[in-house]
Order: C-alpha cells, then structure tokens, then sequence
C-alpha cells in the first residue's frame, strides 16, 4: 500500500464507534436495567440474553459475558459492530420510553467480544462427541458459518464449501470499512473453525463440485449461498469505463486497493437502500470531490436507515430524488449520465414527459439489488419463490428435498448478517430434529437452542474463580 493510500484510511476510515474503555464499559453497564422480559432481546433475531450479558460485564466477567453472546450469536463479535441495533435492540431499549439515550448494547457486546478474541478465544465451546452424520455447507457468509458452528456443537462432521478464496462472505467484503475490518471478520471466522469444521475455498458447486454428489456423500445439506450478481440497469452506456457495481467497489475499497478504481471528481450512485449510502459514503472517503445518490423514488421510500443516511449527509453527500438513469454518456468512458424525472402513482413509479437531463461525472455506481442466483436449486431440483428466491419452510427452513436447508439472503431476499446468522442456528437444530426425531439434543445445547423460540432455559452455570469473581463453565464441562 502506498503512503497516499495508507493516508486515506488512516484520516477517513477510522472506526464510527470506537470501543468502550473498561472504565466507560463498567459505567454504561450499571445504567442497564436489567429488564425482567427484556425487549432488546425479543428484538434481536437471535434472541441475545442482552440483560444477562450486560450484567455480567457489570460485575467483570467479560468472559462469560462473551460466552453468553456467542451461545444465541455464533457472529456476536461481528454482529457487535455490523447490526443495525438503532431499529434492533438499542432501538427497543426501554429508556427510551423516558425519552432517555439507550444503552449502547452494541459496543458493550464488543467490549466482551474483543476482550474473549485476545484472552482465550480458541477454547469458548467445544463440539459435541461425533454422531455420526455429515453435513455439507454450502457459503462461507454468515448464514453458512452460523449453521456449520451450531452443527459441530451437535455433533456433526461439516465440510463449509464457498468459491470464493477468502471466507466471511459479506463480512470479509461487503461492509463498509469504517464499520469493520476484514481483520475483525477473518478473526471470527478462524475461531468458528476451531471448532472442527472443514472448509473448502474456491470451489464451485455446480463447477467444481457436482450438486448431486453433496446429496450422495452428506446426511443434511445447508445452503447459505447468498445472492448474485448486481441487477443490470438495462440502459445505454452500462457497458463504459467507470461503471461499477456496489459490491465490487466496495471490495476494491475493503481490500486497500484504490487503484482499479481510478480518481473521480464527480460520482453518481444509483440506488436508495443500505448498499448505496455505503457506496456513497465511502466514494467521499476516498476522495471523490463531489459525491451524489440519485434515486427513483423519494426520500420517504428509501429503503436505507435514517442514521446511514444522516451519515451520507455529515460527509458532505448529495441527494436527487425522484430521478431515474436512461443513459449513461460517453464513448469509452464514463462523461455523464441522463435521467429524466419519475412520480409515483398508485406505489408505481413513472415518468414524468420531456423531463430529461443530463449531469456530467466521470464515475457511476451500481446499488439498485442483486440478482437471485437461481442456478444451485436449479441444479437440486429445488422449488423458488416468483422472485427467484429458494422456497422454505419458515420455522425450519427446510426446502422442498427434505435433505437440503437453506437460509439467508437466498432465502429473505438480503437482510441484516443477524438475520442471517438466527437462520443458521434455526436450520442447523432442524437439521438435528430431521436425523434424530424426538432425541433432545447432546449435552451443553439446550442454551442456544431455546433462544431458537425466544425462550431462555436456566442460566449457563458458573462457577467462582477463586478471585472474588465468577464465570461462565465452557459447554461440555
């Protein structure tokens, strides 16, 4: 990495949250109220005994506070620093009935992640004796991490299968620098593995790999296989230099490596959901000179959260609403690009006659979804939705081959990693159930699988350190 390059990241993509200070950390944890029947953890997916870890932090058992994350979240050190928790568990927080500021859940949660991930983050669970059955997952993302984790704590042998050379999905290369490193993500993901599950890189099932061979060589197969490709605009011009997609410019700008990308004095992303803002966020960031979000629609229908979108302003963003792209100008590269003014009518979007204008700039992003890629239920003969999306049961998440589990963004369309991590552990149980009708589950498993319903069996047991403290016992002690 050059030094101009090295002195981008250093001056713009410092952290937006920094971590809690023990001192900070032990303060915010005494405000919580330790609610009884703790919205925050009814809002979060994965049902986070939020009260109970904060109250571990409180009293300096930041390892069995990380310990009681984990057990819901097997992404809790992720999900600390990825989750929208403003419309999640902070935006549940009952202070703010008194109109009061929240707990900052989300930085408490990675304040005992970190503190696990440097003291001792090899030895938080252990996998259940063997049983026997093999399981194949199918995505290195959050979903098929999340699913292959639960699994190994039942027992099974997984082999985690992603064409991709690095893990972590979306983690690794999709979200925005300024929120989480890869270092953070490939972190996680080493201490996931730890658990003995197998991984496979760069290979394609489909390619590489037959489809039919994982019905004939594993027991249960999950798919965690995310989305695809960025949906086409469909307009002249696309095809130019200096058009990209959100995902790829976001992965340039994760990995470091600005030199693809080129300079731009003005960009022009395309698109109004979270995607988007991160695009246009990080366009400034790295020194685009003017920076601007057209969308379709109006500000009311974004479906980006307000406070990314209050983000985008604060680093000097634009916006034009109600304008939608007919032709990006240029002979090989990008010059411009036309729209013409849209209305809604009847939740329609149309356009308004002889309102065509052009805007010159000299980069365009992509941020309008992806496709779904249809080509892994196609190739197990699995039933999709109208939309392309893999058909399956909602409490499950078993597909219509009884062998063949799926979740996340392939199956929800593409939300939040949290989302993607409940689905893991919720398929990973339904796995167990399918192969093991009326059998509970191997001992150590009934925390996490109680979280599954949004119940909370006894407390994981502790025990006293001999220090004046007390922490959590490892599962299988």
């Amino acid at each position: 990495m050059d030094s101009a390059t090295r002195r981008v990241y250093s001056e713009n993509f410092k952290e937006l949250k920094a971590a809690l200070s023990p001192e900070d950390a032990a303060v915010e944890a005494n405000r919580c109220l330790w609610c009884y029947d703790a919205p925050c953890a009814k809002a979060c997916p994965t049902h986070i005994d939020v009260p109970r870890f904060i109250k571990q932090i409180a009293s300096g058992n930041l390892i069995g506070s990380a310990k009681t994350i984990l057990e819901a979240n097997a992404l809790g050190h992720s999900c600390a620093r990825a989750c929208p928790v403003e419309v999640l568990c902070e935006g549940a927080c009952v202070y703010h009935a008194w109109q009061e500021r929240p707990i900052e859940i989300a930085r408490l949660q990675r304040r005992a992640t970190d503190h696990l991930h440097l003291n001792g983050a090899d030895a938080v669970f252990k996998p259940a004796p063997a049983n026997g059955r093999k399981a194949a997952v199918i995505g290195a993302g959050p979903a098929g991490l999340s699913c292959a984790a639960y699994l190994r704590r039942l027992g099974f042998a997984v082999t985690l299968y992603d064409r991709e050379k690095t893990p972590g999905g979306l983690n690794t290369r999709g979200i925005a620098e300024y929120k989480m490193t890869q270092r953070v993500s490939l972190d996680e993901v080493h201490r996931l593995l730890g658990l003995g599950i197998e991984i496979k890189l760069g290979k394609e099932i489909g390619g590489d790999i037959p489809a039919g061979k994982l019905l004939s060589d594993f027991d249960a197969v999950f798919l965690g296989c995310g989305l695809g490709a960025t949906r086409k605009l469909g307009i002249p011009g696309e095809g130019l230099r200096g058009v990209w997609d959100a995902l790829s410019f976001i992965r340039f700008v994760k990995e470091r490596n600005l030199k693809p990308l080129g300079k731009s004095r003005v960009t022009v992303v395309l698109g109004g959901g979270n995607t988007a803002v991160d695009a246009v966020t990080q366009s400034k960031r790295i020194g685009a000179e003017r920076v601007m979000l057209a969308y379709r629609r109006g500000r009311e229908e974004m479906g980006a959260y307000d406070f990314e979108v209050e983000l985008a302003k604060s680093d000097g963003a634009e916006f034009l609403w109600n304008a939608a792209p007919t032709r990006i100008l240029g002979k090989t590269k990008v010059e411009g690009i036309e729209f013409c003014r849209t209305q809604v009518r009847q939740g329609r979007v149309v356009s308004v006659p002889g309102s065509k204008f052009k805007l010159a700039c000299d980069r365009v992003i992509k941020a309008v979804g992806q496709e779904k890629d249809r080509s892994l239920a196609e190739a197990l003969g699995l039933q999709t939705e109208s939309d392309g999306r893999i058909k399956a049961d909602p409490e499950t998440l078993a597909t219509s081959n009884p062998q063949v589990f799926a979740g996340g963004d392939a199956v929800n369309g593409g939300a939040e990693v949290v989302n993607a991590a409940a689905d893991g552990k919720r398929a990973a149980w339904a796995i167990w159930r399918r192969l093991n009708p009326g059998l509970p589950p191997p001992p150590g498993n009934d925390y996490w699988v109680s979280t599954i319903e949004g119940r909370l069996v006894a407390p994981i047991p502790e025990r006293e350190t001999g220090n004046g403290k007390r922490e959590t016992v490892t599962t299988g002690e």
